[in-house]
């Protein structure tokens, strides 16, 4: 180990002892594997020229009073004085800092006060100087911050970080433009000394089973004053994850949140700092549960909070305190051997109210009616017949028609449950909740590598599965395969749903035959304002489409062709804009959530 950091080598202690060699070991490669764009070239390269940002200050004239709040103690004097720079440098110019010192009184560690470092820019009346008595507590000295502000919107930012030069004049826009009274952007993270740009976060549009999951909104954050009165002010009891329980309550309240997918916060990293090192406060994660659990109670919710192994990251289970009749589809075409394994999978896992519908669909083998026929013993499996040509939708509607269940589980005769032993009653709780439409799970190709973890919108086209053939324990960009979010879309090999709202969506659209149906239902469901979940705590393994067969015929690709066309004409919207639980600045050429080049 010549030539690392002593600091280094002890983190990296730390955290073998804590994830194990396994999955110590599946961190270390996942983190050492190469990103397909590297991202201090991009953002250099995205970086916005002076006439870009001389003309946000034209459009931006005349906007709010945004007071950008910084909690100080025992700052060094050049991270202070570089964040009041960034300040200065900002295209929008009606803002000003507020800088509550809770180290007044006493001397950094280089012998300067604060008060000296801030004096340098005595010249800018935008910066303002509030010394503290003492050092209360971060919420504490925050919440002094604030009651000092003046400004219509308040900003939050750490006492070492830096903004980005368009940042307030990107969220006066979106303020101008769509009313938000809540916003946040994406950041990265900026080596102490050097200076260099790294980790780019790159965030969805509002989320909320992904912040249930973790804290993903971090900064830039900004809130209408009346938003941050109407949540309350910080909590002491929180710190650690004041933040997290802030915005959590933010979120509750506000009529219009925004999400700018842009880099416009930099956050300072340097050996104590949790950005650089997550295990320097651990405290902060047992803040973060609570502040997770506080949330579902304010909002009637239940719901077992626990931490993941990954510090920051949270699962939130959810009870099934109701016990309604789940109805389960599997279209089916001979494949006996198959078909079995995917009634074993359902017989044996933990929730017993439920149905099996198998569409029969122009079998063929004496095998599978043989099986059929053993099958139809179990008075909760029925035999539905279908007799015309392939096609997924109006089979799938058919059975739909026939189902008992207020409930809906689609699911293919390629799916092995064969993992846990709860995975429908994972998904159930989840699908409970009044404002979910489905839920999907996370599926695994028989060589335990990811072949779903959610759809994006737009990727190979129109529509793929992210992740694909990532090692089941590795966790993918910022953890998504690994985390419960919402989603625009799953796949329907394995996908709950309420049956209202699938009537209430009208269904499967039947001119979607073979692809993007379930993509068009999700969407469907999107529109009518339901909540798409991606559970990654139910798990199945999917032999991917066994018993259709490849798209090798004149017939076959003139009528992808058209479902092409299809999607490209309903969802045209979504298509051109992108999809809301991604980025613009991710690709569309992959699925790994790699930087569009």
């Amino acid at each position: 180990m010549a030539g690392i950091a002593p600091y280094k080598i002890k983190k990296a202690f730390m955290y073998l002892k804590h994830y194990g060699v396994k999955g110590f070991a599946a961190r270390v490669k996942e983190r050492l594997t190469p990103p397909a764009v590297d991202y201090g070239p991009w953002y250099e390269a995205h970086r916005p020229t002076q006439e870009e940002l001389s003309r946000l200050a034209e459009e931006t004239a005349g906007g709010p009073l945004v007071s950008v709040v910084v909690p100080a103690y025992k700052t060094p004097e050049k991270f202070m004085k570089e964040l009041i720079e960034s300040l200065q440098n900002q295209a929008y110019a009606n803002w000003e800092l507020v800088i509550a010192d809770a180290s007044a009184s006493e001397e950094n560690e280089e012998g300067r006060s604060v008060a000296a470092a801030v004096s340098a820019f005595a010249g800018d009346a935008r910066v303002r100087y509030v010394p503290l008595p003492e050092n209360a507590s971060i919420s504490e000295n925050t919440n002094k911050a604030v009651a000092a502000a003046k400004g219509e919107y308040i900003a939050f930012c750490d006492h070492d970080d830096l903004l980005a030069p368009q940042a307030l004049a990107r969220a006066a826009k979106a303020i101008a433009e769509e009313g938000a009274d809540m916003l946040y952007s994406d950041e990265d993270k900026v080596r102490g000394e050097s200076g260099e740009h790294y980790q780019p976060h790159f965030k969805p549009d509002f989320n909320l089973d992904l912040l249930r999951s973790n804290n993903y909104i971090t900064h830039l954050l900004i809130v209408k004053r009346s938003l941050a009165e109407a949540a309350g002010p910080f909590d002491p009891s929180m710190d650690g994850a004041q933040d997290y329980d802030f915005i959590l309550r933010c979120s509750e309240k506000a009529e219009k949140i925004v999400h700018i997918p842009e880099v416009l916060y930099h956050w300072r990293t340097h050996e104590a700092s949790t950005a650089d090192n997550p295990m320097s406060k651990q405290y902060a994660y047992e803040a973060g549960k609570r502040a997770i659990e506080a949330h579902l109670a304010r909002t009637g919710t239940a719901g077992e909070v626990t931490l993941l192994p990954d510090f920051g990251f949270y699962r939130v289970k959810y009870p099934v305190n109701e016990k309604p009749l789940v109805s389960i589809i599997i279209p089916n075409k001979d494949a006996p051997a198959m078909l079995e394994k995917c009634i074993e999978g359902i017989r044996s896992q933990d929730y017993g109210n439920y149905e099996i519908l198998i569409v029969e669909n122009n079998s063929e083998g004496r095998e599978v009616f043989s099986l059929y026929k053993k099958l139809s013993e179990d008075e909760r499996i029925r035999l539905l017949r279908y007799r015309g040509s392939f096609n997924y939708s109006a089979i799938n509607n058919y059975a739909a028609s026939k189902a008992r269940g207020s409930y809906l589980l689609f699911l293919n005769n390629d799916v092995r449950g064969d993992i846990t032993h709860d995975w429908l009653s994972e998904m159930l709780g989840v699908c409970l909740r009044p404002e979910v439409g489905a839920v999907g799970a996370r599926l695994y190709y028989p060589n335990d590598t990811i072949q779903h973890a959610g759809v994006i919108i737009g990727i190979g086209g129109v529509a793929g599965a992210v992740f694909v053939d990532l090692p089941k324990s590795q966790s993918g960009y910022m953890h998504k395969a690994a985390l419960m979010q919402d989603l625009s879309c799953c796949t329907a090999a394995c996908l709950l749903m309420k049956k209202e709202a699938f009537d209430e969506a009208g269904g499967f659209t039947e001119e979607l035959a073979v692809a993007f149906n379930d993509v068009d239902l999700c969407l469907k469901l999107r529109e009518n304002g339901r909540l798409i979940v991606y559970d990654p705590y139910a798990e199945l393994h999917h032999d991917e489409s066994k018993t259709r067969g490849s798209e090798d015929t004149p017939e076959k690709v003139e009528r992808f062709n058209g479902e092409i066309a299809y999607m490209k004409e309903r969802w045209s919207g979504i298509l051109k804009e992108g999809d809301p639980m991604y980025n613009p600045n991710l690709t569309l050429a992959r699925w790994d959530y790699s930087l569009k080049a």
